[in-house]
């Protein structure tokens, strides 16, 4: 995959991701070719569709987990002009918890693995902002499931990164633990530059500014349903119950 050479810091002002022109083969099956995507800046990108279509290859796409391998290509740019590697934050559907490191160590794993120096206090604010100030020596066996996506939403803020991609993180949690995990997201997240996929329309209206729908094969994204206010949205926000009928439908026509 092609990239841009310049880098910045992370933490830098937000900035928007285009991917175009990707292609992706698997043996004589062609996943993607020419799939356009663009992520605004500073907003939440929601990503519907069918499961096997190919969001998540999507998600790796953007991240440069596939770059150079035979049979996929596409550019990945930012509005700025700078790389994206090094300015991204991946959250995935697992909380992927180091189940012997307590809460706060695990919030603190990028910087162990980066070998730098581990900012304790930092990872406190971010506990606690996302309502886990009591637990920080927690061991991840003794917290719930809720509690353990709060932990890696809270890791995924320790990256202190502009654009951040999230496969499904709320899927498993109960419809209450779900809504609360999204308004913290929403909350902790606002500025960035988000690219949520989910399978639920209500999660995708709730979060999302600018929504598709992935369908077919090769996989191509449609026009995006556009909301206006501001994330979150309540269930029974007007733009919701407008446009819930319209993505339903595209949903519906995806599996067909």
């Amino acid at each position: 995959m092609n990239q841009t050479t310049h880098s910045t810091a992370p933490g830098s002002s937000p900035i928007g991701v285009h991917l175009s022109n990707a292609h992706v083969r698997w043996g004589a099956e062609v996943l993607f070719d020419g799939l356009n995507i663009t992520l605004a800046t500073g907003q939440w990108t929601c990503l519907l569709g069918p499961s096997g279509v190919g969001k998540s290859m999507l998600l790796r796409l953007i991240l440069g987990l596939s770059a150079a391998k035979p049979g996929i290509s596409g550019v990945v740019e930012c509005s700025d002009g700078a790389a994206l590697p090094g300015r991204v934050s991946y959250m995935a559907q697992r909380d992927l918890l180091m189940p012997w490191l307590s809460v706060i160590q695990n919030v603190c794993i990028g910087s162990r693995f980066r070998g730098e120096q581990q900012n304790f206090e930092a990872a406190h604010a971010h506990l606690k902002a996302v309502g886990l100030s009591d637990s920080v020596d927690a061991m991840p066996a003794t917290l719930s499931g809720g509690m353990r996506q709060r932990a890696a939403l809270a890791r995924t803020l320790m990256e202190d990164h502009p654009v951040v991609l999230m496969d499904e993180p709320f899927s498993a949690l109960d419809a209450i633990t779900r809504v609360r995990l999204q308004d913290m997201a929403a909350e902790a997240l606002k500025g960035r530059t988000v690219l949520l996929v989910t399978h639920d329309p209500l999660e995708a209206l709730r979060l999302g500014h600018s929504i598709h729908v992935m369908s077919g094969r090769p996989a191509r994204v449609d026009e995006p349903l556009v909301l206006s206010s501001d994330v979150p949205r309540h269930v029974d926000d007007g733009e919701i119950l407008a446009l819930q009928g319209e993505l339903l439908h595209r949903l519906a026509e995806a599996v067909e």
